[in-house]
């Protein structure tokens, strides 16, 4: 954690994190700031790089069923072309939510949003091992969703 951020800075990030539609004076009524104080701050985070974007959080199975499935891929030598190439079908992907690159037996694990098995079968032979490098997909399905979040622990407020 920097030491630039204190402990209103984090106050105001936490609330953030619950609730960003909130207006800059309900937020800071919150954490106990005056709303022009509180607004500058909240400028500052983002500017700084904090608080990389304000976006809104959707419920998937309202959008219709789907499930998770963590691909794990196993990779072959690449130049840095083909690591560039890889990288950005990734990011033009859009069932593929998250990407991790990892140590150990496999190099990358994908987190996709698939609406069945049988849409995640083809698209591991029309798409994964289409991608340059892979040699081998390993996946895993998911059940059923125990805790979701994306709000970061920050230290004792």
């Amino acid at each position: 954690m920097a030491n630039e951020l204190d402990r209103l800075d984090l106050k105001i990030l936490d609330r953030l994190q619950v609730d960003a539609s909130e207006s800059s004076s309900e937020i800071a009524e919150r954490v106990g700031l005056s709303q022009s104080p509180c607004w500058r701050r909240m400028q500052r985070l983002k500017a700084k790089g904090y608080i990389k974007a304000q976006v809104a959080v959707l419920d998937r199975e309202k959008l219709g069923e789907s499930m998770y499935i963590f691909a794990q891929l196993q990779m072959g030598r690449l130049t840095d072309e083909e690591r560039d190439r890889f990288t950005q079908a990734i990011e033009d992907i859009p069932e593929i939510t998250e990407a991790y690159t990892l140590f150990g037996e496999m190099d990358v694990m994908l987190k996709v949003l698939a609406p069945s098995m049988g849409w995640y079968q083809a698209f591991t032979f029309r798409t994964l091992l289409r991608l340059p490098g892979v040699q081998d997909v390993r996946s895993t399905a998911t059940l059923s969703e125990i805790k979701c979040t994306h709000r970061l622990p920050l230290p004792s407020l």
